[in-house]
């Protein structure tokens, strides 16, 4: 039974008018709020048409929303400070009431035109992988740096020193995005949450939902006792109901170029990677596809990710017709009464 209902947007905008595409994600982050839905993420992404950084854009968020959790799914680590992303990711949940759920990955897309620039010259020997998230997690925890006298001074105050503003709930929101056994292994072990989405490694299967589930299976046979050890499971899911005649054409064409990918492993490396097919029908259609899902059976929290190339009024139709039509059919209900905008 789902019982958290999210949704991850890309936040695209046109190259020549950034503010209008930024302005309708934050709309529709409202919009989300207002039909109940319990947490909007947003992705984070360089050097694209989107938002590069999820703490700014959801400090925004934050002030236009009241009670919808805010979420990150991803930020790329490797192009982080983990002390630094730290205070700016603790600076927005204090800001939010307590509200971010801040997601992280260790992959670095454009890294050959971006890693220099980021790092001010050779970043090849550093550690930008797990450990990285490992640290911004220990400095979120809020231990005290150097000795037990040591203190800084600042006006009208004397104190030991530690990240600041200290959220002392935040570490237990924080999210690996998972896609192999290795990676939900590790976030297992280091306490994290896991997020997982309609890309995972092949590594003893070729079918899609035995992967998953495998990953689901090991993560929580890992998880430390006493750790909710959550887990938040993404699938694109686009109803047909409330669209119009152009909407859906454009729609049924969007999965029909991405169909191809979902028959057999594609290898990346020396990796074999996996994709689930996208959820595009009627709602009573994508419901049955829903509860036919093992993986999803698994789970409590589902994440609707939203196709890149649609417009706001795309995805407030998706919404719409998911927290009416699909939703309430998987068991969920929200945990606020919609509101009109």
């Amino acid at each position: 039974m789902i019982r958290t209902l999210s949704f991850l947007t890309p936040g695209n905008y046109p190259d020549d008018d950034p503010h209008t595409g930024l302005e309708d994600t934050l709309r529709l982050f409202e919009f989300g709020e207002s039909e109940g839905f319990d947490g909007a993420w947003i992705r984070q992404r360089h050097l694209e048409h989107g938002v590069s950084s999820a703490a700014v854009f959801l400090a925004a968020a934050g002030q236009r929303t009241s009670r919808i959790d805010l979420g990150t799914a991803v930020i790329p680590i490797g192009y982080e400070n983990p002390f630094r992303l730290a205070e700016d990711l603790a600076t927005v949940d204090v800001l939010s009431r307590g509200r971010l759920q801040a997601g992280f990955s260790t992959g670095m897309p454009h890294a050959d035109l971006l890693g220099d620039l980021v790092h001010d010259g050779d970043w090849r020997d550093y550690d930008l992988s797990y450990g990285r998230i490992a640290r911004l997690a220990e400095h979120l925890r809020g231990g005290y740096l150097g000795g037990p006298d040591t203190v800084i001074h600042s006006p009208g105050n004397v104190q030991r020193p530690r990240l600041q503003p200290h959220s002392p709930g935040l570490p237990g929101r924080l999210w690996y995005g998972g896609g192999s056994l290795r990676s939900v292994r590790w976030a297992a072990g280091e306490g994290l949450n896991l997020l997982t989405g309609n890309i995972v490694q092949g590594e003893e299967t070729d079918d899609f939902v035995t992967a998953q589930l495998q990953q689901i299976t090991e993560y929580r046979a890992l998880a430390s006792p006493g750790h909710p050890a959550r887990v938040a499971l993404g699938r694109v899911v686009v109803p047909l109901d409330g669209a119009d005649r152009a909407a859906r054409a454009r729609y049924r064409e969007y999965a029909a170029s991405r169909h191809e990918r979902t028959l057999r492993p594609q290898r990346m490396g020396e990796r074999s990677i996996l994709f689930a097919p996208d959820l595009v029908g009627t709602a009573a259609e994508i419901a049955e596809r829903l509860h036919a899902d093992a993986a999803v059976a698994a789970v409590t929290e589902l994440r609707l990710e939203l196709p890149y190339e649609f417009d706001r009024r795309d995805y407030t139709q998706i919404l719409h017709d998911v927290r009416h039509l699909v939703a309430p059919a998987l068991g969920w209900s929200p945990a606020a009464p919609a509101v009109a905008v």
